[in-house]
């Protein structure tokens, strides 16, 4: 995004002997999009949304304009809803390889190589013009599944090959990993749409700025959407498994797209839009980083009377989210302490940057 306004996250660790004692988040401050888009013509804001969100720029586009539609009461073509869940599959897998490679993988001379390709693949993947299964598209998919395989990533389920630059960066995570008490998990899903964007358009801006379901915010990404598909059972939820979820799930939506990106076969929800009464109506988008919500209401002329929308950012880092659940009360192992609390921050992905702060309890 480019605004001017503090565009980071500020969290601050308080530490008493070698336990995180709290855990406080400042939020950053969001886009005044709601001021900005009010009185607008509803299709002419789709242009600016990538001069306003420098990433997941598809998803927030697909997000308004499915908004915009449902307000309207229109039908959406099969082909046109394919080609949307297309476009928003191969940028959420750009943005999920991005974070493997900002902070998570070090380049050097033995992989360099294989991350050029895999950057040369992604370029092509968001940047093409062409349908799903459109050979640009294709070669491109496959471009990455051998870069992929040649950091070690090669099996359907994202297994890696031992000794592979990626086993041995989750190893390293493991060395400075937390020793943290079992948790309370809850995961965002499609089945909590209808209370959220029920919610965005009557509540204030406030729920905007701090969600809730129930007063409590549950966690939304890779690992979310792995734990909630496979029912796994719940065990170890720090860095090591959200990192692992995050490559499992590009090699599964490569795929996907690879075997034709078909809708009857796309991951279930990935889309989603509810008609709210004359004029109202909202979408849910499931993006790399989580569920991003959208939500219009339109005046008789097709003006936008209000907008409100909602980032994964705001549940994970929520002053009570997954992140400040999974800090509480650890133990820190390791001499590395703040490598492992970046790690756990890192392994939410905001979709801003952060700055993390120590203090130990009694400082003045």
């Amino acid at each position: 995004m480019s605004f001017t306004a503090r565009n980071e996250i500020e969290v601050t660790v308080s530490l008493s002997a070698d336990v995180i004692a709290a855990v406080e988040i400042l939020p950053r401050v969001r886009p005044p999009l709601a001021r900005l888009f009010a009185g607008k013509q509803a299709l002419s804001l789709l242009k600016a949304l990538p001069r306003l969100f420098a990433l997941c720029a598809a998803a927030q586009q697909t997000a308004l304009l499915s908004a915009i539609e449902a307000a309207r009461d229109q039908e959406i073509m099969c082909s046109t809803k394919q080609r949307r869940i297309a476009l928003v599959v191969a940028e959420r897998i750009a943005e999920l390889l991005r974070s493997l490679f900002v902070g998570q993988l070090t380049p050097n001379i033995a992989n360099a190589a294989a991350i050029r390709s895999l950057m040369r693949g992604m370029s092509v993947l968001v940047g093409s013009a062409q349908p799903a299964y459109g050979s640009a598209r294709r070669e491109a998919i496959a471009q990455i599944v051998t870069a992929l395989a040649a950091l070690g990533i090669t099996n359907e389920d994202g297994a890696l090959r031992p000794g592979s630059p990626f086993a041995l960066r989750i190893a390293a995570l493991d060395e400075v990993d937390l020793k943290s008490f079992p948790i309370e998990h809850s995961f965002l899903s499609v089945a909590d749409d209808r209370n959220i964007v029920e919610r965005l358009l009557v509540d204030d801006a406030t729920f905007c700025h701090c969600p809730d379901l129930a007063e409590h915010a549950p966690e939304t990404g890779p690992w979310a959407r792995q734990m909630t598909r496979d029912r796994l059972p719940l065990g170890r939820s720090g860095a090591v498994e959200r990192l692992k979820a995050r490559i499992a799930e590009i090699v599964r939506l490569c795929a996907w797209l690879k075997a034709g990106a078909h809708t009857d076969s796309a991951e279930h929800g990935i889309i989603e839009s509810y008609r709210l009464g004359p004029g109202r109506a909202a979408a849910a988008v499931e993006c790399a980083r989580g569920r991003l919500y959208h939500a219009v209401e339109l005046d008789p002329q097709g003006q936008i009377s209000r907008f409100e929308f909602l980032a994964p950012t705001e549940w994970n880092f929520h002053r009570r989210g997954p992140l400040v659940r999974s800090l509480q009360g650890a133990v820190l192992t390791a001499r590395r302490h703040q490598d492992a609390v970046r790690a756990v921050i890192a392994s939410l992905d905001p979709c801003v940057g952060f700055t993390l702060n120590f203090r130990e309890i009694g400082d003045a």
